[in-house]
């Protein structure tokens, strides 16, 4: 199976979000029957207008920062935060004075409960029969034991 690579970021965004967003592009970077998953830059003094979906979904900061509203609530975030965005709950995102990027990850069900849950399990080493386990970039060989945690 070959290696898929969708590309996104400055020079494959397009100007984005619900009727009157301003200073937002976008680009897609996945989308089945199990959700979708967008890349957002956010200028100086942009706007995701105040809207409604009937999907959960995460804001997930990544640069920069801004505002978010849920429902009647409003709070700062910046990166290195995700914001749950319950369904069919008013949500809108902004910015002042800095630019702010984020990923949207939207889940099709309408599930908060499911979707607010950290997954459960663990990451494993891959194996190729010929050559035995994977190399730990700056590290000893990948071992069952030490799998899924940062070298």
């Amino acid at each position: 199976m070959p290696i898929e690579i969708r590309r996104f970021g400055v020079g494959n965004r397009r100007p984005d979000g619900p009727p009157g967003t301003t200073g937002v592009a976008g680009q897609p970077i996945a989308s089945d029957e199990r959700g979708t998953i967008t890349e957002l830059a956010f200028a100086r003094a942009a706007r995701l207008e105040r809207h409604t979906n009937p999907h959960v979904s995460w804001l997930v900061v990544i640069e920069g920062g801004g505002w978010v509203s849920v429902g009647d609530e409003r709070a700062r975030v910046a990166a290195g935060e995700a914001v749950l965005w319950p369904s069919d709950v008013p949500h809108s995102a902004w910015t002042e004075h800095s630019e702010m990027r984020a990923f949207i990850v939207e889940f099709a069900s309408g599930d908060e409960g499911s979707a607010a849950r950290p997954l459960e399990g663990r990451a494993t080493a891959v194996q190729d029969e010929a050559s035995g386990p994977l190399p730990r970039p700056g590290g000893p060989t990948a071992r069952p034991e030490d799998a899924g945690e940062p070298a």
